[in-house]
């Protein structure tokens, strides 16, 4: 099984974290339903135990996340990270990044969405940008390519806009009914 992507995703989401909250050298819990971690590895990963799991994330990305302990609460799992996967992060990938600048222009005010368009746009890289009809978000923005294929979704919520990133196949679960 390829773990790489689940290791991506672990790494992004200490990164964004960190962005937004600091560092601090410390244990890490992430939690994900058993869909998403279906998006990541495959089907394949209904029938392992976590032991299994835990045992090849380790030979996966062990030498850059230490050992991640994994539980499950039947179709829930946790990942906690230890501190040296979270200094990990904060060393090797706390350069400039579009999600620390996105971070940033979200804390200020006014901050508006044709502001994050615009930082969309400044990356150069060609973007998705829709209106759309949901509960939780206004506006949907992703890249078309590279290496980020987030889909990042905003909400305009008085005088601040919230945001909450998605793996396009969760985007597609929690919102295939608005989705063309």
């Amino acid at each position: 099984m390829d773990y790489s992507r689940l290791e991506k995703g672990i790494m992004d989401f200490i990164q964004e974290e960190q962005v937004k909250l600091g560092y601090r050298k410390e244990k890490i819990r992430l939690y994900y339903p058993l869909s998403s971690l279906k998006h990541f590895l495959g089907e394949e990963v209904s029938g392992k135990s976590t032991e299994e799991l835990e045992k090849e994330f380790y030979e996966a990305a062990g030498i850059r996340l230490g050992r991640v302990e994994i539980s499950r609460n039947k179709d829930r799992f946790c990942f906690v990270v230890p501190e040296e996967g979270a200094e990990y992060v904060h060393e090797k990938r706390s350069g400039n990044s579009f999600i620390k600048k996105l971070v940033a222009l979200l804390q200020t005010h006014p901050c508006t969405i044709e502001d994050i368009h615009k930082l969309f746009l400044e990356t150069g890289e060609k973007i998705h940008f829709e209106k759309i009809e949901t509960e939780d978000f206004d506006y949907l923005i992703y890249f078309e390519s590279g290496e980020d294929s987030y889909y990042y979704c905003f909400k305009v919520e008085g005088c601040h806009i919230i945001y909450h990133r998605f793996m396009p196949e969760d985007y597609q679960d929690l919102f295939s009914e608005s989705v063309e």
